[in-house]
């Protein structure tokens, strides 16, 4: 396996063959560039912040001091790939969670708020701190000791020969070279610390980077937090969604439904009244039978919103009644002696619809069959047809949009098509079952 880290090619015997010790040398180096910015930035801000705080307008700048680290961390998050460390051009993709959390609201005031109470920002004002008054330092340091001083030594014959004109030439400013013998068993001495320095820019970069992991990069506890928090807001999205559901169905049932019925009602009451073989009466008949009609269409809407027998009697009675409305014969065998969470019930429900839609309209099938139970803390629903097969849901089945709704509530849909057929949907989601309302124990 080809390495991944910086570590990992160490550890191999062609380290010095490979791309690693220059990215490793690059690492540092544009450590020492970015330390300097950062020097001097921190410098600057805190000179005119203190110079300005006279007349107020520097106390702004001295406050901004504290989020200097955000944006050198974000640098640092993208030099980590170099060495397989981060998320940046060569990274692994260790580090996919967002090292800040986003603020609770739009606008400044939120924006700053957040982020003076997250411990990261602390974390990386110190790491800037770190690397704007101490870590440049130490890597010049390590690449003019590992690479500069040993590329000295490599390059004495030539030196001799050129700067000392054959006789005599100081190398590092500490040996004096008086012929090419000397000046090779130094070239050669230079090749061989070269190689050493080149292990030890490695180990180097690595210390670094690991350095830099602890302070910018989100720790394991934060990261799972982060994971557990976004679940929690996922079920509870869903959870609104569907209130916000049922109170549509609700309004449209209770309210526009009901004016309808009594428009209907009332339009027949004046067919009553009206001549039977006059105008007035076949208009009347004519807003009659519209009046049903859009009755008709507001029903079946109403139902598609969030059918009542789902939220009355749960899934199995919501698939029996989903079977009964396709045009295609479909056999139930759902079996579900207790009520599930309505987020579940929900999206189990719309899959089925969907998958039995797709039946009607696209498989040309005879018959199919809808199974169902829960199983293992898991409910499981199978729709199966003897249709065509050849289904793609990528195609824009419907059953792309149900599967991102199933996958919120760690769900999994599949589809199994094959030319010629059959089709088979299947439906997993994990969830525990709840006592119904007339258990004892509710």
């Amino acid at each position: 396996m080809r390495p991944r880290t910086v570590w990992q090619a160490l550890a191999r015997p062609d380290y010095l063959l490979s791309s690693w010790p220059w990215r490793a040398v690059g690492h540092l180096l544009t450590g020492v560039v970015l330390g300097v910015v950062v020097l001097a930035g921190l410098v600057g801000l805190v000179a005119a912040g203190g110079l300005l705080a006279v007349v107020l307008v520097g106390l702004p700048l001295l406050g901004l001091t504290a989020f200097a680290g955000l944006p050198v961390a974000a640098v640092e998050r993208w030099r980590l790939g170099w060495l397989g460390e981060g998320p940046g051009p060569a990274g692994t993709g260790a580090a996919r969670v967002p090292a800040h959390v986003d603020p609770p609201a739009p606008g400044l005031r939120s924006w700053l708020g957040i982020r003076l109470r997250e411990a990261a920002t602390w974390r990386e004002l110190g790491h800037a701190l770190l690397t704007g008054f101490l870590l440049w330092p130490v890597e010049a340091l390590v690449v003019t000791v590992a690479l500069v001083c040993p590329a000295a030594l490599v390059a004495t014959p030539l030196l001799l020969a050129t700067a000392g004109e054959g006789r005599e030439i100081k190398v590092l400013k500490a040996v004096t070279v008086t012929g090419q013998a000397q000046a090779c068993a130094l070239a050669a001495l230079g090749l061989v610390a070269l190689a050493a320095g080149l292990y030890g820019v490695g180990v180097a970069a690595g210390a670094r980077a690991g350095l830099t992991r602890l302070l910018v990069l989100p720790r394991a506890g934060e990261a799972e937090a982060r994971v557990r928090e976004l679940a929690r807001s996922r079920v509870r999205l869903v959870e609104a969604f569907e209130a916000e559901r049922r109170r549509i169905e609700r309004d449209l049932h209770d309210g526009a439904q009901q004016r309808l019925v009594a428009l209907s009602m009332t339009l027949g009451l004046a067919r009553l009244d009206a001549p039977p073989d006059g105008p007035l009466a076949a208009q009347l008949a004519r807003a009659h039978a519209q009046a049903d009609a859009a009755l008709a269409e507001l029903r079946e809407l109403v139902h598609g919103i969030h059918p009542q027998v789902l939220a009355d009697y749960g899934l199995a009675a919501a698939v029996a009644d989903a079977a009964d409305r396709s045009p295609v014969p479909v056999a139930t065998e759902v079996d579900l002696p207790e009520r599930l969470p309505a987020a579940v019930e929900a999206a189990a429900y719309f899959v089925v619809r969907e998958a039995l839609a797709n039946v009607a309209r696209h498989s040309g099938a005879r018959r199919a069959r809808v199974r169902g139970a829960h199983r293992h803390g898991r409910l499981v629903l199978e729709v199966e047809d003897d249709g065509r097969g050849g289904a793609d849901p990528a195609a824009g089945s419907g059953l792309t949009g149900l599967g991102d709704r199933v996958s919120v509530l760690d769900g999994r849909l599949a589809v199994t098509s094959p030319p010629g057929g059959p089709t088979l949907v299947r439906v997993e989601i994990p969830c525990a079952t709840q006592p119904t309302a007339d258990d004892p124990c509710a």
